[in-house]
This record gives structure tokens, sequence and C-alpha cells, in this order.
């Protein structure tokens, strides 16, 4: 099998230390780097966290950059009401390794993609490195394999606003950047399909019965993120929007959707909204792959096949049932 480079981007974050420990576990991928912007918390934070989940894993030989502190204009808005103030539901792990941290996130992405041959990037948080890259060596891009980006709304109402999903509100300008100058297509998995994909506390209780180390830092860290879903939004349970990006690299028939022309609003009420041109108002070439409709139970399957290895014939009979 012939695995797929890729940088994960992220700003970890709960979700995205799902997502982090889905692309580690798959054998289909080869994360060559981690990357770490301000988003979900302070860029330093969700470092240290990509760390625990590294360490988790056995895998603390991929490297860790800390990249771009603050949006490109805005000022900063985390979201440590939604994953607590540690990024991780407020369990305030201890990350013995803190030394393994390096600088230098946006070079890092820029060095890879000259390099090394077809890498893709999956980017899980706002695309501040991203853009931050784009504008030191476009030209670098040339090389890239595929960019797939968690964020965004097409014809669902949006998390931080009635109009746009976090990544992009938090920094609406390099989300924008990165549309109109990324020399190939972006891969949208935004809330139209992250927000089918729920981990229910049925779920939760399952995975408990299979592997006792993973399934509880998956319960620890998504019991303050239920919280959150169950006093704001009215889930049992919680959205885990990163996950699906990972997977849909993967496997691309988990989301279905069509090509797009598509911007990002910078100011105003509506700072964050991705416009989709669906129907070509605008005239301009097609830069997006906007993905609007997904297979829960297909995803589900995967997503705990590839962490609970051993058990595919009892995942499938479980998620079948739901």
């Amino acid at each position: 099998m012939e695995r797929r480079k890729v940088i994960i981007d992220c700003d970890p974050g709960i979700d995205d230390a799902l997502a982090l420990l889905l692309a580690i576990k798959s054998e289909e991928l080869e994360v060559v780097g981690i990357t770490v912007c301000s988003g979900n918390v302070p860029v330093r934070m969700g470092a240290k966290n990509a760390l625990k989940v590294l360490a988790l894993c056995g895998k603390t030989d991929i490297p860790v950059y800390v990249g771009e502190e603050v949006p490109l204009v805005r000022e900063l808005v985390t979201a440590q009401d939604t994953h607590g103030e540690d990024g991780l539901g407020e369990r305030f792990y201890e990350v013995l390794e803190e030394s393994k941290i390096l600088e230098g996130g946006v070079q890092y992405i820029v060095e890879t993609l000259r390099s090394q041959d077809k890498v893709s990037i999956i980017a899980l948080g706002p695309l501040t490195n991203i853009a931050k890259a784009l504008m030191e060596d476009r030209e670098a891009f040339a090389y890239l394999d595929e960019f797939i980006s968690m964020g965004g709304a097409y014809r669902i109402h949006g998390n931080c606003s009635p109009v746009a999903e976090f990544n992009y509100w938090v920094d609406p300008h390099a989300a924008d950047y990165v549309y109109q100058h990324l020399p190939r297509p972006v891969h949208m998995i935004g809330l139209d399909v992250t927000r089918k994909i729920v981990l229910t506390p049925n779920l939760i209780e399952f995975i408990n019965r299979l592997d006792a180390e993973l399934a509880t830092f998956i319960t620890e860290i998504t019991r303050f993120y239920i919280d959150f879903h169950w006093e704001q939004e009215g889930i049992i349970g919680c959205v885990i929007n990163d996950p699906l990006a990972v997977a849909y690299f993967m496997d691309r028939s988990l989301c279905q959707g069509f090509e797009s022309y598509v911007e990002v609003v910078t100011e105003g009420i509506a700072m964050g909204q991705s416009i989709v041109d669906s129907v070509d108002f605008y005239k301009k070439p097609n830069n997006a792959i906007i993905n609007v409709d997904v297979d829960a139970k297909q995803f589900m399957s995967l997503f705990l096949k590839k962490l609970f290895v051993g058990y595919e014939n009892l995942i499938d009979s479980i998620i079948g049932g739901l």
C-alpha cells in the first residue's frame, strides 16, 4: 500500500485531537508533520495538545511546529468555552516533552512542499498558517497534491454566527486569501456534512468495552464537549467536525458535493460566511469542491475501525444497528 504524505494543520481542540488520532492510526497516511495555529486555543497550548496525542499513540517522532499566533487582521477569539480552558476538556494533562515543540510552522509548510513529493495538507483550523505560507512562497504550492479544509457552511446555519463557521470566522481574511490564491481546489468539509457526525453517549459506552487507555482519553476529553453541546444546542452527544476531513481524504466516497466558486466575507455582519456561487452568478472559475452530503454510518465505521483495530466485526454490528 502506498501511504499518502500529509501535513496536518490544526488548532487542537477536542475534535482536532480525535482527527489526529485517526490520521496517525491510519496506515494509509504518513503524517510527515503537524503545524499549529491559534484558533480553538492559543497556538502554544494547541501544540502541547498535539504532543499529548502523539505520546498516546507512541508517535512522538512526528514533528510539531508552532505557526501563527494571531489571525491576519482581526483579533484572536478562541473557543475555550467549547473545548475547555486547556483545549482538551479541562483535563489539564501533563505534557512531558514540551522541548519537542519546534518553531517556524509556516516555513516548514513551504520547505516540505518544495522538498518532498506529493504532499497534501489537511487543514483542521483557521487558515492563517496556509495563507501566510502562500504569501511567502506561492510557487511552492504548485507541488501540493491536495488540500482539504474543515471549514465553511453552505446551506446550513453557522456555529458562531447565523452564517459563519468558526474556523473561517476566526480568520476570514486568511480563509478568503487561500480560496483566491491556492493553485489547487479547496475540498471544503463544512458544517453541511460535519454536523451530521455525532459521537453519542452510546458509542462512547461501546468503545469503553474495547480499549481502556484510548477509550478513557476519548471519554475524558469529550465529556466537556458533550456538556457544551447539550447546553447550547440540545444535542445528546457531540459533533466531531475534524475527523471527517481526515476520513474524507482517505475515502472520497464518504461525501458527495459539487464544484463551485467560493469567497469568504471578511468584514461586517456576515464576517466568515463562505459564499458558494452554486448558480455561477459571478462567472468565475471554480476554486472549490463543496461537500453537502455524507454517509454518517460509513464514517463512524471507518473512524472506529481505525482507532480500535481487531474489533472490526463487532463495530460493523453495532454501527449497522444504529
